[in-house]
């Protein structure tokens, strides 16, 4: 297209009419979304309640808890033979490990490979 194709494109009524109607619609929308913003933040200000400072969570009297590492092992389900009666609920545990009787942490071995398909040359 030559130069005086969008200089007449440009110059044209139509043009200037939808481009107006796009501006005046983009600023509507733009608009209506603020309008909802503030609308939500008034509401969420009215219902959500806000703890005072003496509400919020204290550090306990001895200080930070800090964690505590330990090596487990599985608990596993009683063997109940059929003569015996059947385990109910309340005689669960509500883990499926405990504290293990060996607390000293599995190193890596020397001549094991690193990892399963690490290529090394396995146990030799």
């Amino acid at each position: 297209m030559s130069t005086a194709t969008y200089e007449l494109l440009a110059a044209s009524s139509d043009h200037a009419v939808a481009v107006t109607i796009a501006f005046i619609g983009g600023a509507v929308i733009a608009l209506a979304l603020i309008w909802s913003v503030r609308v939500g933040m008034r509401v969420m200000d009215k219902d959500t309640h806000h703890p005072a400072p003496e509400e919020q969570p204290h550090l306990p009297d001895g200080g930070p808890v800090h964690e505590m590492r330990e090596m487990r092992e599985p608990d596993e389900m009683p063997v109940v033979t059929r003569d015996g009666q059947r385990l109910l609920p309340h005689e669960l545990h509500h883990a499926s490990t405990r504290t293990g009787k060996d607390q000293k942490p599995r190193r890596w071995l020397p001549g094991s490979s690193g990892s399963f398909g690490g290529g090394g040359l396995g146990h030799t």
